[in-house]
């Protein structure tokens, strides 16, 4: 499984990479809290997903980007991860915080948020709300350890790119690429492997190919 990043074109993905379409839920109180798949499409071996924003035939690239000359060009870094990570310590969890990744998706904003819970973490119920926010987020911007082992509590994910939606806001989000799928650069240098990755699928990220939260309009 792989996806290419097309100079100004589209995300090639080959290697039968299901593709699955999901939606942001929200609680009775307006927060964001789970995931529910609506959609699978037919399992292909090689497939162009649209990337400037503009196809007709979402989330499948239709060659728009050649008629609207489409600048895709590549800005986002190969650092990995945990450069530049903020440290959140609490008794009984640790939360890396990588700011530059976020897309707000807003599954950190519940209860109080996540910061709050990890500072907490000695309470069961905060310990549990806040891995359970972690987990939730696309973008891998939020990762949990356990202090106990040291080790990040991760969620085991499909191989599989998801397109995020979100009707409450009618917003349409990023393509999140799960499960730790190589994505590589139109130059042929690939990125971090990540288990959580999200893309940019509007065409008005600063951080291509890499979603910055811009398809959200504030």
């Amino acid at each position: 499984m792989k996806i290419t990043v097309s100079r100004n074109g589209p995300y090639i993905v080959t290697g039968k990479v299901p593709l699955i379409v999901s939606e942001i839920c929200d609680d009775e109180e307006g927060y964001c809290r789970d995931w529910l798949e609506v959609k699978r499409y037919p399992l292909k071996e090689r497939y162009a997903l649209c990337r400037c924003g503009h196809s007709k035939n979402k989330p499948f690239c239709d060659g728009t980007h050649t008629k609207i000359h489409f600048d895709g060009t590549e800005t986002g870094d190969y650092k990995p991860y945990t450069e530049g990570v903020n440290i959140i310590s609490g008794p009984v969890l640790t939360l890396t915080d990588n700011k530059h990744l976020c897309v707000h998706a807003e599954f950190c904003l519940r209860a109080g948020g996540i910061w709050k819970l990890v500072r907490q973490s000695d309470d069961p119920e905060a310990r549990n709300t806040a891995i359970e926010e972690a987990r939730n987020c696309p973008s891998g911007r939020l990762v949990i350890l356990d202090n106990a082992t040291e080790k990040a509590i991760e969620p085991e994910l499909e191989k599989s790119i998801v397109v995020v939606e979100y009707p409450p806001r009618d917003e349409h989000g990023p393509l999140w690429v799960r499960g730790g799928i190589p994505i590589e650069s139109a130059d042929g240098k690939k990125y971090e492997i990540r288990n959580r990755v999200t893309l940019c699928r509007c065409g008005k990220s600063k951080n291509k190919p890499f979603c910055d939260g811009s398809h959200i309009e504030r």
